[in-house]
């Protein structure tokens, strides 16, 4: 019988899993924190594991010999040992096509909430004694027609994001090296041939990029500083992928305008870095500049039921048929 392991138990029972899998498949559901806290024989029986915060170490595949496939409950795919999967020839999937829409929806509210203001006079109405009943004189406001939007990684989200920029009057450039000839010219944006040439126009750079060895601090200290001066930065993606103390820098040097981040590169934080300290303590060169939520840009009732779903069918496309779906190549780091 094929058994298929959850390693952290998101949902109270397995109806949706047993209606995907059918009767002859096995369901294993536990809440283990680790996969090193798994009981070992059912690591031993596990021919699919399912995992959505969990890591997975090569030291940890040693414990799962039957294991076939490794299903990630989410877009990223940067918490699993790829290499060490291809080497005992197990597949890797993600879920792309869950809270393709939330995270876009996200990504474009962190930039209007910055660019028009909204932090900056939410904060100044409840301070003690409020502010004036006036506009606070700021580089964050804008029109936004009179703005580039910038796009790092033109995937699913990447695209649903450029859109909505489009809709709401930015003009919209994108940097991907993967995306074929035409794209640009089928959703009506801007193609920038370098990430530098993305750089140099945009007044919001949003990035939607995963993160792999490319893309782990793709964006540092050089490439804040070909930023127009008063940008805004919008992180929807990993937070490795952006170098938080060379945004601190920029934002205190005052080249920078504002930043959104729904990701940061530790999560949770075990020590807060430096720019979340000054955050969370109110320090007054960074208000209104600055809005930081806990990786939830993917959330909502819906997404959730999407994750579920799409994740036991792509599990049930890997072991119990010979199409598997949502593969990622293995060279893909």
């Amino acid at each position: 019988m094929t058994t298929i392991l959850y390693a952290e138990r998101m949902y109270p029972d397995d109806t949706v899993e047993r209606e995907v899998f059918g009767p002859d498949v096995r369901i294993l559901m536990h809440g283990a924190p680790t996969l090193a806290a798994l009981a070992p024989a059912d690591c031993a029986a596990a021919d699919g594991l399912m995992l959505f915060r969990n890591w997975c170490a090569e030291a940890d595949l040693d414990r799962f010999p039957r294991l076939r496939a490794i299903v990630r409950m989410g877009v990223g795919y940067d918490r699993i040992d790829r290499a060490a999967c291809a080497a005992r020839g197990i597949l890797v999937c993600n879920v792309p096509d869950y809270g393709t829409m939330e995270v876009a929806d996200h990504a474009i509210a962190l930039t209007l909430a910055l660019r028009r203001g909204l932090a900056l006079h939410h904060d100044a109405q409840r301070a003690d004694p409020p502010a004036g009943w006036e506009p606070i004189a700021t580089p964050l406001v804008r029109r936004l027609d009179v703005q580039t939007f910038g796009v790092v990684g033109l995937g699913r989200i990447g695209t649903a994001a450029a859109l909505r920029a489009k809709a709401l009057g930015f003009r919209v450039a994108f940097f991907d090296p993967f995306r074929p000839n035409g794209t640009d010219r089928a959703l009506g944006l801007t193609r920038a041939a370098t990430l530098d040439a993305l750089l140099a126009q945009s007044d919001v750079l949003s990035l939607h990029a995963p993160l792999t060895r490319a893309t782990r601090g793709l964006i540092g200290a050089r490439e804040l500083a070909l930023l127009p001066r008063d940008a805004v930065v919008v992180n929807t993606a990993r937070g490795p992928v952006l170098d938080l103390d060379a945004l601190a820098d920029a934002l205190r040097s005052g080249h920078l305008a504002g930043a959104g981040l729904d990701v940061l590169p530790e999560e949770p934080p075990r020590a807060a870095p430096a720019l979340l300290a000054a955050y969370r303590a109110r320090e007054p060169w960074l208000a209104g500049r600055l809005i930081v939520t806990p990786h939830v840009a993917y959330h909502s009732p819906e997404a959730w039921a999407d994750i579920r779903r799409k994740s036991a069918e792509t599990m049930a496309a890997a072991l119990l048929t010979d199409r598997p779906q949502n593969v990622i190549a293995p060279e893909e780091g």
